[in-house]
């Protein structure tokens, strides 16, 4: 009732999400500045940063704990209470991260000990620990042919889809794609690089231009925005880059496919794992998936399993 009532009133104009005043709101306030335009973050990372920030402020407040007394006890605090069975390994180093930043800004306008941003400390994630962990390729053939075509939502989903297994494209930069990107004549696809910060140009694939033609001349709604993929309910607006896990994780549930995530980065792993095994370097792999340097691509090495085997096979010789 709430899901589907808020929405509602919201269209309407007669109900607004509650803004929460923060003691230290205008320190928060400075710092989203300072990511945006200092730091330079793209809009999804520096979302994420403000998240984990105003998550400890309103932990501060609650607690009764001021930022100009906060000490390293306090902030050892605030994990143990609300890290302590929910956050991964993983979350723990990014939400570190995100309350350094936010301190060491606060210790340089003196507002806080400046002592206090350097007694944060986090687990340490080595380079390379983990593997990719996309699906299979069988299984992305299989959430690729899954549709409905009678379902507005199954013809718009195919076509995101299909963006992020063959391209290996973020769900920012799928979200955030217009209509004057499409090279129709050209068969062309210009996507913004949100890592690189650069356009960089695909050769539109067939099937990937079907599906986009079929969703924009039959499902997608009149509307005078200029982004592909819109809402499927009212109030009618573009899709947000946060809905495009929902996107995802409803086909791997729906299908039952079992893997570690079941988000939109799983599919651009698999787009990786399938371009290794076809044969190309990592180079070409990362150009392909907008990286910026060859280290963010050196996790897929641990797939190729061809190569790896050459390595095993490797005659010593006399150094044995």
């Amino acid at each position: 009732m709430i899901e589907v009532g808020r929405p509602w009133l919201k269209f309407l104009g007669w109900w607004r999400k509650p803004i929460m005043v923060l003691q230290a709101q205008d320190q928060l306030d400075l710092y989203i500045s300072w990511m945006r335009d200092e730091r330079g973050l793209t809009s999804l990372t520096a979302e994420r940063w403000q998240a984990h920030v105003q998550r400890f402020l309103r932990w501060c407040d609650k607690t009764d704990r001021r930022l100009c007394d906060l000490l390293a006890s306090d902030v050892d605090a605030y994990f143990i209470d609300e890290g302590e069975g929910r956050w991964s390994r993983v979350s723990v180093p990014a939400i570190a991260a995100a309350l350094r930043s936010f301190l060491r800004q606060c210790a340089a306008r003196g507002e806080c000990d400046p002592r206090l941003p350097e007694t944060i400390r986090a687990p340490r994630i080595y380079a390379q620990e983990s593997l990719p962990y996309g699906p299979g390729w069988s299984d992305v053939r299989r959430i690729l042919a899954f549709v409905d075509p009678s379902k507005a939502r199954e013809v718009r989903d195919r076509a995101i889809l299909m963006l992020l297994a063959i391209y290996g494209l973020r769900r920012g930069e799928v979200a955030g794609l217009r209509l004057d990107q499409i090279d129709w004549g050209g068969r062309t696809l210009r996507i913004f690089r949100l890592k690189r910060r650069q356009k960089q140009i695909y050769p539109l694939v067939a099937s990937v231009a079907e599906a986009l033609a079929h969703y924009i001349d039959t499902v997608r709604p009149p509307t005078t925005s200029q982004q592909v993929f819109m809402t499927v309910q009212a109030p009618l607006r573009p899709i947000a880059s946060s809905a495009i896990y929902h996107v995802v994780h409803r086909r791997f549930a729906a299908l039952g496919i079992q893997t570690p995530h079941q988000g939109p980065h799983a599919l651009r792993h698999a787009c990786a794992a399938r371009l290794v095994a076809d044969g190309l370097t990592l180079k070409e792999i990362g150009d392909h998936l907008g990286h910026r340097s060859t280290s963010s691509t050196r996790i897929y090495a641990k797939v190729d399993m061809t190569s790896l085997r050459e390595v095993g096979d490797f005659d010593l010789g006399d150094f044995q």
